[in-house]
């Protein structure tokens, strides 16, 4: 298996159980992020959170084609660097417990390298697939 492919799988994985973790167990989350497992709005974004993490981990594991695989590690790199960029925030504003704050911006981060990696950056050639 190449790197690119192992990054791909890796963050099918990754993005496969942070999905069911939110969306089955979003009070569990919750006290991990440091919030209130009770309260209802964020149970419920956390559940949204998960839905969309275990779509986006799908599409990487079941592509239709090369350019569906290119297109959703593509987008994969602008959510993940979005996540990564909020949970950075999150703890600057407050929001987040500053350790959570650092492991989820660090999660994220990974998250965007390993998207780059199973893109072929920057050892690919723009043009080549």
């Amino acid at each position: 298996m190449d790197a690119r492919t192992a990054a791909r799988y890796s963050l099918a994985g990754i993005r496969l159980v942070n999905g069911a973790a939110a969306l089955l167990t979003p009070r569990a989350m919750a006290r991990r992020l440091g919030a209130d497992p009770e309260q209802p709005a964020l149970v419920y974004v956390l559940r949204m959170f998960g839905v969309r993490t275990m779509v986006i981990g799908a599409q990487l594991l079941c592509p239709a084609d090369a350019d569906g695989l290119d297109r959703a590690l593509r987008t994969g790199t602008l959510i993940h660097a979005s996540d990564a960029l909020s949970a950075a925030c999150a703890g600057r504003e407050g929001l987040l417990p500053r350790r959570m704050a650092a492991v989820t911006t660090a999660i994220s981060t990974v998250n965007v390298a390993l998207t780059l990696v199973a893109r072929g950056w920057p050892c690919r050639p723009p043009d080549s697939r």
